[in-house]
């Protein structure tokens, strides 16, 4: 779908649009530093400011709500050697019961930090961290210790899967814990101040503030972001360890001897930042706000919901996505929506049907439930010309935020 209203031109991969996202993608196209077009995703969904599934190109700035709150949010996944015929229900059950006592999730964190085996205790002094500098990251990195190797809430997941040839995999969709949000709060709070001192102005309501990337401010904000990059990549990287761990330790006690160096290497990517890449031509800011990097032939992660299929794919380098495609399957149903719209037992069935192990138990949950997002193989259609599939995942098992 291509869209010509607004100062630049709209691409779309999705068959609609809702009115309230809609809104926020022509506020993008009229945005005074976007560059070329829009593009939009097929799980795309209201977001705050800047919708989810949307990619935009910038020149001179940098949006803080253009990235998110969950800065460098994304997948991991990572292949086992053990086949279907391994895990039987009471097996897998036990092994996520001990997962769940070792993974803490939703608001809860480690009492103790901890690393991955063979990582320096350094792991936060990274060449781009120096103290005194990041002002947020050296706020809040005592606490941000503790919360590494956390899955969090809302819609992230540790999911079993297994292939179309029986072989189990792990799924980890996770972010930056409080860190990433202390962030971009801390960045959007001051754009939204330096906003009012700036020559270009943009409506109040759009949600859009935004800083120059040669400022000490955008500078900064970069930086900190990608520290969150980072810090999303080995919090995810720790739970898939600590998976793995689990997983040896309670099979060796049913006597199946699983060995670390057989399984595959991980696969990860991010679908929550901003980085420079070049364009049309130009060099400018790409802002991915629940989208992912999709060059050729680079590998990429879609999941499902918890009761439909997830995809590892590889990239077509399309051009007018800039090199990018869907995070997911998107919401069709707001969280609220969801809770008073959907029947829990049909949920429940739903699953429990197919085979699957789950965590909807009561109304709460179904914040969550399939039925509250988009079919993923239409979202799959619709973004056909921007990758193509390597691996279909089907759910046996998952534990939610």
């Amino acid at each position: 779908m291509l869209i010509n209203s607004e100062k630049i031109p709209i691409k779309i991969w999705a068959d609609d649009v809702e009115d309230s996202a809609m809104e926020q993608v022509k506020n993008l196209a009229n945005f005074p530093f976007a560059f070329h077009h829009v593009a939009i995703m097929p799980d795309v969904h209201t977001g705050f400011g800047m919708p989810i599934g949307g990619i935009l190109a910038t020149e001179k700035v940098v949006i803080p709500n253009a990235v998110g709150v969950d800065i460098g949010c994304g997948m991991c996944v990572i292949k086992t050697p053990l086949k279907t015929k391994d895990l039987s229900i009471d097996l897998l059950k036990k092994i996520f019961a001990n997962i769940r006592q070792t993974i803490p999730v939703g608001f809860k964190k480690h009492k103790t930090a901890i690393t991955p085996k063979g990582v320096p205790r350094n792991i936060f002094q990274k060449k781009m961290f120096t103290k005194g500098k990041n002002k947020i990251i050296n706020q809040e990195l005592n606490s941000a210790e503790y919360q590494l190797g956390t899955l969090g809430g809302g819609n992230h997941f540790i999911e079993f899967q297994k292939d179309e040839k029986k072989n189990i995999w792990i799924m980890v969709h996770s972010g930056s814990r409080n860190l990433g949000f202390q962030v971009a709060k801390y960045y959007n709070d001051l754009a939204k101040k330096l906003n009012k001192n700036y020559e270009i102005k943009i409506p109040e309501k759009w949600d859009l503030n935004y800083l120059f990337i040669d400022s000490k401010e955008g500078k900064d904000y970069l930086g900190e972001m990608n520290y969150c990059v980072d810090f999303a990549y080995e919090n995810r990287k720790l739970i898939i360890e600590l998976v793995i761990e689990v997983l040896i330790d309670v099979l060796k006690k049913n006597k199946i001897k699983l060995l670390k160096k057989d399984f595959s290497k991980l696969i990860n990517v991010a679908h929550n930042y901003a980085r420079v890449e070049n364009h049309f031509g130009k060099k400018v800011i790409i802002h991915r706000k629940g989208a992912t990097s999709a060059k050729k032939n680079e590998l990429g992660i879609i999941p499902g919901s918890q009761g439909s299929a997830s995809y590892i794919v590889k990239g077509k380098g399309n051009k007018e996505s800039f090199n990018s495609c869907s995070h997911g399957v998107g919401r069709k149903m707001s969280r609220t929506g969801a809770r008073e719209n959907l029947n829990l037992e049909e949920e429940k069935n739903k699953l429990d049907k197919l085979g699957i192990i789950h965590g909807i138990r009561n109304q709460k949950d179904l914040d969550e439930a399939s039925g509250a997002y988009k079919d993923i193989n239409e979202v799959m259609k619709n973004q056909k010309d921007l990758i193509e599939i390597v691996e279909k995942l089907t759910p046996i098992g998952v534990i939610k935020g």
